[in-house]
């Protein structure tokens, strides 16, 4: 076999490994505030978020264009400068953050984690071609200004939502009793469920499409980015699956110990999930789902009052995607590195 072939065919393999491991990862994000709620089994949440999750590749076959993808592919990091080697090591340096954060159960993002391992692998790859001090032109500057500033500005739009949704939803139902409410939310939660389940494919499997779209380009297998139906159909595929395996411990941390959660709440904040990710996904921006939705568990929570919301650990969380970035950029570099001592390739 083409020894080219057999080195895409792998990377193709550890990406869709990635988009597994996300799936999983971040099932939480998707099946948190039902399963908190007990409005479905930990089991049933997760074949309905994964139901959902595989769904949001319908309107990619229809025809709408992967503007994510694309962003992640070509607009963090100067596609002339990519290679097998920086998308491999940069996969390695995603996974291997997932995996540290999943295990000690902190909703680290996926999607960061993915950006930091390929941007520090490119880093690492003009480090060793033109000299440490030309790092920075591995980069694409506006692709990387967007992205930080919706850290910032997605985690807010799902706070403020989530926040509003609860205002509307205790005036509109001011006089009913909170059982009545209850019964009516326990099955509008399935709605909002299934809507930020499709919101979180939506943006999150197009990660995914657009590294392997990348790996696709510099290979010379495509010409230019085009993302073919088949790296569609793997990557959703690859998603819904995670999401079915679940990931529990960052479930306990998301549906219980953040805040407690009524059906009328996890409603709110799955709407204001839902929203907060559409928005930047029409927009071609890849944003954090674990942020938003954090975002809006905490603004539902705090409509009660500020002590609802454990801040102590909602710091910690902060920390965590404070160093999601470095940390991955690090192990992606790292791993570049060692790649290239093994090989001699760049």
């Amino acid at each position: 076999m083409d020894t080219t072939l057999l080195l895409v065919s792998l990377i193709v393999v550890v990406a869709l490994i990635f988009d597994y491991i996300n799936g999983f990862h971040d099932a939480a994000n998707s099946v948190a505030t039902i399963v908190a709620t007990r409005v479905l089994t930990p089991f049933q949440a997760v074949l309905w978020a994964a139901f959902f999750n595989f769904v949001a590749a319908i309107p990619l076959f229809l025809g709408n264009e992967a503007g994510v993808a694309a962003t992640v592919g070509k607009g963090m990091v100067k596609i002339e400068l990519v290679t097998q080697y920086v998308i491999l090591a940069g996969l390695v340096g995603a996974i291997a953050w997932n995996l540290f954060t999943w295990f000690y159960g902190i909703p680290s993002s996926s999607s960061h984690a993915l950006i930091g391992g390929y941007a520090g692998a490119a880093m690492m790859k003009v480090a060793m071609t033109d000299g440490p001090a030309r790092i920075m032109d591995a980069i694409v500057l506006q692709g990387w200004l967007t992205t930080m500033a919706f850290i910032i500005i997605a985690p807010t739009i799902g706070l403020v939502l989530g926040y509003a949704l609860m205002v509307a939803v205790y005036w509109l139902f001011r006089n009913s009793s909170p059982q009545r409410m209850d019964h009516w939310f326990r099955r509008l939660q399935l709605v909002s469920s299934g809507l930020f389940s499709f919101s979180h494919g939506s943006n999150d499997a197009q990660k995914t499409i657009g590294i392997i779209t990348s790996v696709l380009v510099a290979s010379g297998y495509l010409k230019t980015f085009h993302v073919q139906w088949w790296v569609v159909l793997a990557a959703f595929s690859a998603i819904a699956l995670g999401t079915m395996s679940g990931g529990w411990r960052i479930v306990h941390t998301m549906g219980g110990r953040l805040t407690r959660l009524k059906p009328r709440g996890g409603f709110c904040a799955e709407t204001a999930g839902a929203i907060a990710i559409l928005f930047p996904t029409y927009l071609k921006i890849p944003v954090s789902t674990t942020h938003v939705i954090t975002g809006a568990i905490a603004g539902v929570g705090s409509i009660q009052r500020m002590k609802a919301v454990r801040w102590g650990l909602a710091t910690n969380i902060l920390w965590a995607w404070i160093l999601t970035l470095p940390m991955s950029a690090l192990v992606g570099a790292l791993t570049f590195a060692l790649v290239h001592l093994l090989t001699g390739k760049v």
